[in-house]
């Protein structure tokens, strides 16, 4: 199916280089593998050196030394200007950065403790401001430019129930990506967001969708399509929106979700329909914990 296919011809992003945190799981690994195969250089980076490993070996076999990766916490400014560094010494320069490190989950807010709140709002929001803030301060000192792509959510401008944390985090990334587009653009920087629905993936649609849910709520019910998404669809335009051909798009958040949030907003409010006495069950399985029952 065309969907399934790469967007960009061949050798579109040759010459490129880019940055791509989260980059060795899920959706950021798609992205970086369709990076890949259009040309492109790439430093993947995450806090799991064994993701990190395992991701490049799969992919230097066929692209060589234009995968390489380097252990970062995003939470760490010291960590993101080592990657910078790293990244401009071995390919000269840097033209794109996609931040797509995240951490999510699902829990009534009175469940949870204020150390909930700080590790979400610490990978995804302040790394997020962390990584955008060093990578400007580079471009701005080469004085070449570059382009930012965040990943956020459907919910970061409704807001969603139960996953507070995430969509606190989100809503302020597209304040972020908005303000700096209009900041920065003096200095050929352009910041943009796309806005993801339901793209499954081992780790994150696990503690998502734990076991236990679909007895209450199918997500694909909520979707217009009725599929979710494929991960090529959203390299498609991830890689447009990191390459020159969207040389004029600046500041924007695209939504690619099947239209799921136009038929009910809020991705997860309708979390509702679980009974309270299951919120104990899932957060076992969430934390990986085996149920007693």
């Amino acid at each position: 199916m065309i969907h399934q296919q790469g967007m960009l011809r061949d050798d579109a992003l040759k010459g490129k280089v880019y940055i791509v945190t989260g980059g060795a799981t899920g959706l950021g690994k798609s992205i970086t593998k369709y990076l890949l195969e259009l040309g492109a250089c790439v430093m993947i980076c995450s806090r799991k050196e064994e993701n990190l490993s395992a991701t490049h070996a799969e992919f230097q076999p066929q692209h060589g030394d234009r995968i390489a990766y380097q252990v970062c916490d995003v939470r760490d400014f010291l960590n993101i200007e080592k990657v910078i560094q790293v990244t401009h010494e071995r390919w000269g320069s840097i033209h794109g950065l996609l931040n797509g490190a995240a951490g999510n989950f699902i829990s009534p807010t009175e469940r949870l403790s204020h150390k909930a709140f700080d590790v979400i709002i610490d990978i995804v929001l302040k790394g997020t401001v962390y990584f955008t803030q060093a990578i400007g301060a580079y471009w701005i000192k080469q004085g070449t430019g570059g382009a930012v792509l965040n990943i956020v959510t459907t919910y970061a401008s409704t807001g969603s129930g139960f996953v507070v944390p995430s969509a606190v985090s989100k809503a302020g990334i597209v304040a972020l990506t908005r303000s700096l587009a209009v900041e920065w653009a003096k200095y050929g920087i352009r910041m943009n967001a796309i806005a993801p629905g339901p793209f499954p993936t081992e780790g994150a649609w696990t503690r998502l969708f734990p076991e236990g849910t679909e007895k209450y709520v199918d997500p694909i019910k909520r979707i217009p399509l009725q599929r979710f998404g494929h991960h090529q669809e959203l390299a498609n335009l991830a890689a447009y929106l990191l390459s020159d051909y969207s040389a004029y798009v600046n500041g924007d958040v695209i939504t690619i979700d099947g239209g799921e949030w136009l038929k009910g907003a809020g991705e997860f409010s309708h979390l509702d329909e679980i009974p309270p006495a299951m919120w104990d069950e899932l957060e076992k399985k969430v934390r990986g914990k085996k149920s007693n029952s």
